[in-house]
């Protein structure tokens, strides 16, 4: 027994018979702990309990306790895996504590890729190097040497290209921009849906266009992502020099509000830029609404001014042509019990507009002035819940009215919008008041599609509710 104690192989065979299990426990747990937690940690330690602590307790058997030399070709092989390991965990470790897990807008988040991969290369290289030369005893100075005669001839042969990308390395390090950023270059405008250490790949609607990050780094752009929450879209429209500037003002004003792409709680703005011309600054929550914003807003402003009788691009509206109203009061007449006398009276008092697709014909909460008769397209009836999200009630079509609070000087409960472009016919209140007054069964008629309504906008928001 004291002759077993007294050699030196006996201590290393111990310590390897307790320390390996209880080393493989504690880092089993330490893993589950960290997998369960999502940590960027996680990899490192499978690494070191699955190869560097079973390599380790081989080496130290092979060395230690079996006393094997470590110049014989065994030794050396396992010693270069635990070395190659060791490198691999070093480098994960190293990109999981530093940059893997760094907080958002620090210098760690922002280094850019190639940066990382040169800095493993740097480490691959030095680690080879010292396995090399420790473990097989290769002579390695001549080798970096020469590596480094080479990189500097290399690098002067293409010193053009490497400034290149250094400039474009530079642009990624300092991060004007980020993924889904929209920005606009001189050759081009959209989002940025990917960007590495050659070059920066816009979507623009149209494709996708590759921009060298050189490029970028020696041109000015625009990047209207940043500051959050403050883009604009500025929209310039023409009218005749007949229109008075606030009436123009005033109605763009009030199309832009209605936009559903507005940011919530901004205000849009229209001033007079020009003799003609009027801008209006529209903001907007991303600048990925500004086609459909602009689309949409030259689109209403359309139809508004002609509502209003204002002259965009100083055109003349045409289309209440007397043809065309009486062929619109003959498809309402069923609905107001009119005869031809009281048809050729309506039309001294009716007016005939348009309302283009998606645009409010009626907005909950306000007390109409006049009734709206639909002589052509489909208007949806909606409601608002708690959330401010719309429930739909019904759909009106031709011969359908709106605005029948009008007679009671009540607000309207339910807003109205135009599903494809509309026509309708709007007659004044005090005719209305005098039609009824002549025809007591169209009040009884108006009363009861009062009522209706109401039963319908209880029935569509008890059903939301369920």
């Amino acid at each position: 027994m004291t002759s077993i104690l007294a050699e030196p192989w006996f201590y290393w065979a111990l310590g390897i018979a307790i320390g390996f299990p209880v080393a493989l426990v504690l880092l089993t747990e330490i893993h589950n702990a960290l997998r369960r937690r999502n940590s960027f940690l996680a990899g490192p330690v499978h690494v070191l309990r699955n190869y560097i602590l079973p390599l380790g307790a081989l080496l130290i058997l092979l060395v230690g306790a079996m006393q094997i030399s470590g110049e014989t070709t065994p030794v050396r092989i396992v010693a270069t895996v635990f070395g190659v390991v060791v490198l691999v965990l070093l480098l994960s470790g190293l990109s999981a504590t530093l940059f893997q897990g760094a907080p958002e807008g620090t210098w760690r988040k922002r280094i850019p890729s190639i940066f990382l991969d040169v800095a493993r290369f740097a480490l691959i290289a030095i680690g080879a190097g010292l396995i090399l030369a420790y473990i097989w005893g290769a002579n390695v100075g001549g080798l970096f040497t020469a590596l480094g005669v080479s990189s500097i001839v290399l690098g002067l042969a293409l010193q053009n290209s490497v400034g290149q990308i250094i400039s474009g390395l530079l642009v990624l390090f300092e991060q004007p921009f980020q993924l889904g950023d929209w920005i606009q270059t001189p050759s081009a405008k959209g989002r940025v849906i990917e960007v590495n250490w050659r070059a920066t790949h816009i979507d623009t609607g149209g494709g996708t266009q590759i921009i060298p990050n050189s490029v970028l780094a020696a041109a000015s752009f625009t990047n209207f992502s940043r500051p959050p929450g403050a883009h604009s879209l500025s929209v310039t429209t023409v009218f005749s020099v007949d229109d008075p500037p606030d009436d123009v003002c005033g109605m763009l004003n009030r199309v832009a509000v209605a936009l559903p792409q507005l940011r919530p709680g901004a205000t849009p703005k229209s001033v007079r830029s020009g003799s003609l011309q009027y801008t209006t600054d529209i903001p907007l929550r991303s600048p990925a609404d500004d086609f459909a914003a602009r689309s949409r807003f030259l689109s209403w402003v359309w139809y508004a001014a002609r509502r209003e009788g204002l002259h965009l691009d100083e055109a003349e509206d045409e289309f209440g042509t007397p043809d065309r109203m009486q062929r619109s009061v003959r498809i309402i007449a069923p609905t107001l019990r009119l005869n031809q006398s009281d048809q050729e009276d309506l039309l001294a008092h009716a007016r005939l507009i348009r309302f283009g697709t998606d645009e409010y014909l009626q907005v909950a909460g306000q007390v109409p002035k006049r009734m709206t008769f639909i002589v052509n397209g489909r208007v949806k009836l909606v409601a608002t819940d708690d959330d401010g999200g719309a429930i739909p009630i019904r759909t009106l079509e031709a011969g359908e009215f709106l605005g029948q609070t009008t007679l009671t000087r009540e607000p309207v409960t339910a807003a109205a919008y135009a599903l494809e472009e509309v026509t309708v016919l709007q007659v004044d209140r005090e005719h209305i008041e005098e039609l009824v007054a002549r025809k007591p069964m169209l009040l009884q008629e108006i009363g009861r599609a009062i009522e209706e309504r109401r039963a319908s906008l209880r029935r569509a928001l008890a059903a939301a509710e369920k």
